[in-house]
């Protein structure tokens, strides 16, 4: 066989499809643009750079996100693998060093002896062999203007958001305190930042009349993806709205104050191995950094916080995928072409890689006289790639991986984890079975 494919992106999603087909004796060509240029969002030269969040998410088999990194574990994914090298304490979740885990995902793709790397930008998609499109949702350009014209415009968007960075050491201690919630990991997994109710309505009636930061190509309405709400947004929804989100009290106990609950709490998770960056959880934000300074000044301990990076907004693209790709994520009528990663419609890392992975198994598959891979709805895995092929009711829109489209279970079973549980169970039963 000498067909290679080549695969346009080193972001989660093009390096795990790159590894996944490359590890099945195909040759791979990987093409990334950076260092000679960046998108709006990427400053760093390695591969698989994270913009937003440092979090993974939940694990465990009682959580959907959990189910599918335990899926992709076990199919040798190079995402996994790299985040629990660099993954750093917090709680109930897998959260990472994004240098340490971009530099894990850099080294193993350019060492594998299938995988060849061009760091140069793609302007048009090939006229002929296999092509993984992994570009992203940031997607732009010429090779833009190549998708939309091969998709014939359907093109939709939505925008996102990233959370600030604050230092560590200037985190006021005497006010803020270590602890992670119902005292889930290692205990000094996150920064707490208590507010009694005055502050809190303090806070919440100067966020929301904050200045926001102007976006080129504004919409009249804000199209935000609810997993990635800027705080200021959330705010405007009602009082209440950031005290059952991310400033939730609940199990952090303030020891400042003889273990009373605050009335709000901001969360800081730590960015690093070294504990020196936190980023504030839930905080994405689209205010002007000044305000942002200002705003968040505001909440006990960031009195004097300084911003190590501070919340940006960008607007993100995707295609209408049911109507364009099949469960194989392929072009309907044009099967040499795949796309993978966000531009698809799936939402968050971990779904973004998945997506990578399922691409580079099934066009691995193609090219060596194999069958593509349905891992069927009964698994994560192809929970997705269901849901991208077909969506839903409603409006296609970004979608996390959750239990709600994983096909249920035959009997019924009240209790909510044990429920989850066994689907999970069976989900990797049926996986051992399709690889």
């Amino acid at each position: 066989m000498s067909e290679r494919i080549n695969v346009i992106g080193a972001g989660l999603a093009g390096c795990e499809a790159a590894w996944q087909a490359a590890n099945r004796g195909v040759q791979v060509t990987l093409w990334e643009m950076k260092p000679g240029k960046y998108s709006p969002a990427h400053v760093k030269p390695g591969f698989a750079e994270l913009v937003c969040s440092n979090s993974l998410r939940a694990e465990g088999l009682s959580n959907a996100v959990g189910l599918l990194k335990e899926e992709m574990s076990r199919l040798d994914s190079v995402i996994m693998r790299s985040a629990y090298s660099a993954r750093v304490p917090a709680g109930g979740a897998l959260a990472v060093d994004r240098e340490a885990f971009s530099r894990l995902v850099t080294e193993a793709i350019e060492s594998h002896p299938n995988i060849h790397v061009e760091n140069a930008e793609v302007t048009d998609i090939p006229a002929d062999g296999t092509v993984i499109i992994a570009t992203g949702p940031l997607t732009g350009g010429k090779i833009s203007e190549s998708i939309s014209s091969l998709v014939g415009g359907e093109y939709l968007h939505f925008y996102d958001a990233a959370a600030p960075i604050v230092s560590a050491d200037s985190i006021d201690l005497s006010k803020a305190y270590f602890a992670s919630r119902y005292g889930k990991g290692e205990g000094q997994d996150y920064i707490n930042c208590p507010m009694s109710a005055e502050e809190y309505k303090a806070f919440c009636d100067e966020l929301v009349n904050a200045e926001t930061a102007e976006l080129k190509e504004w919409d009249r309405e804000i199209n935000v993806f609810e997993g990635c709400m800027p705080v200021e947004i959330m705010a405007a929804r009602g009082f209440e709205t950031l005290r059952f989100g991310p400033m939730k009290p609940v199990g952090l106990p303030n020891p400042h104050e003889g273990g009373k609950l605050p009335y709000a709490v901001l969360q800081l998770r730590r960015d690093n191995f070294d504990g020196t960056m936190y980023n504030l959880v839930g905080f994405q934000t689209h205010l002007k950094f000044p305000e942002q300074r200002r705003v968040f000044g505001m909440i006990p301990g960031l009195e004097n916080a300084e911003f190590l990076r501070y919340g940006v907004m960008h607007k993100n693209t995707f295609l209408n995928s049911p109507k364009l790709l099949d469960k194989y994520y392929r072009l309907r009528g044009n099967e040499r072409i795949y796309f993978a990663g966000q531009i698809t419609g799936v939402e968050g890392y971990v779904e973004s890689a998945a997506s990578g992975l399922v691409c580079g198994i099934c066009a691995a598959n193609v090219l060596t006289g194999k069958e593509p891979v349905d891992f069927t709805r009964q698994t994560a895995l192809g929970a997705l790639q269901h849901y991208v092929s077909e969506g839903s009711n409603c409006e296609f829109q970004p979608m996390n991986i959750n239990f709600g489209i994983i096909d249920s279970l035959d009997e019924r079973v009240r209790n909510k984890k044990e429920r989850y549980e066994r689907i999970s169970r069976r989900a990797l039963e049926v996986l051992s079975e399709k690889v």
